[in-house]
């Protein structure tokens, strides 16, 4: 899993130097656009949000005491629960829209790595849009449902302190599954493709960690989140992928 979990961060290495040795930055640029508007769209929503339900948790306080204290604290408080909701919203939604602009990505780093003879399945725009639009909805309700729990558990004391942790690797983990599956969708139908995950999520982990790191990074982070990713991810998937071909 460790082990896995590295190859996965340390994909990202040459993700730089081969999309500009491939040229595929331009294919990013529909991407990239649609992820600086899902960005702005959530901050937007965050700050909106974060006054209306601040005051309102702050008109639970009914001493005069303190109230002006109390209304900051849960105005603060209330904008990390949105951004951290928005955050998991960001994803999926960015990943389902990519998905007919990522897998000619991938397929063309999988016909550098392989060359053009290896067989897979050909799939429309439209097969490539409702396919990533179907898992990120499952993956959607799925990192949801974990990271109730999660916050949940962060109320016991002990295993609350690990709650932080417990939530990076969910997060990491659906992230780093949308980008896998840009490159599995042309190997392996719907379910094989969960099972693929399920078997590798190391690399999905590995994969995902970064793309969260990124975005912790103001503006710049937002813009190179996909390629980089879908990038790295890419090539250890292949790798996998023919690994297992191998194998059998």
């Amino acid at each position: 899993m460790i082990k896995n979990i590295l190859k996965g961060i340390q994909a990202y290495t040459n993700s730089f130097s081969l999309i500009s040795k491939l040229k595929l930055w331009k294919y990013f640029a529909i991407p990239i656009l649609i992820s600086v508007l899902v960005a702005i769209v959530i901050v937007i929503i965050a700050f909106t949000l974060s006054d209306n339900i601040g005051h309102y948790i702050a008109s639970i306080w009914k001493w005069d005491w303190g109230k002006e204290t109390f209304e900051v604290i849960s105005t603060f408080l209330s904008g990390l629960i949105i951004v951290a909701i928005g955050l998991i919203l960001y994803k999926h939604i960015v990943m389902a829209l990519s998905a007919p602009f990522m897998s000619p990505v991938s397929e063309k780093i999988e016909n550098h790595l392989r060359g053009k003879t290896h067989q897979h399945r050909n799939t429309s725009f439209s097969e490539q849009l409702i396919r990533g639009i179907r898992i990120n909805i499952r993956n959607l309700f799925k990192e949801l449902l974990f990271t109730i729990l999660i916050l949940l558990l962060s109320f016991i004391p002990v295993i609350g302190i690990l709650s932080s942790v417990l939530l990076l690797l969910v997060q990491a983990y659906y992230a780093g599954f949308g980008n896998m599956d840009y490159t599995l969708e042309r190997h392996y139908k719907y379910k094989e493709s969960i099972e693929f995950v399920r078997k590798n999520r190391g690399l999905a982990i590995g994969n995902g960690i970064v793309f969260i790191l990124m975005l912790l990074i103001p503006v710049i982070g937002v813009i190179l989140v996909l390629p980089l990713s879908v990038t790295a991810a890419s090539t250890q998937t292949i790798k996998e992928i023919q690994a297992k071909e191998l194998s059998k």
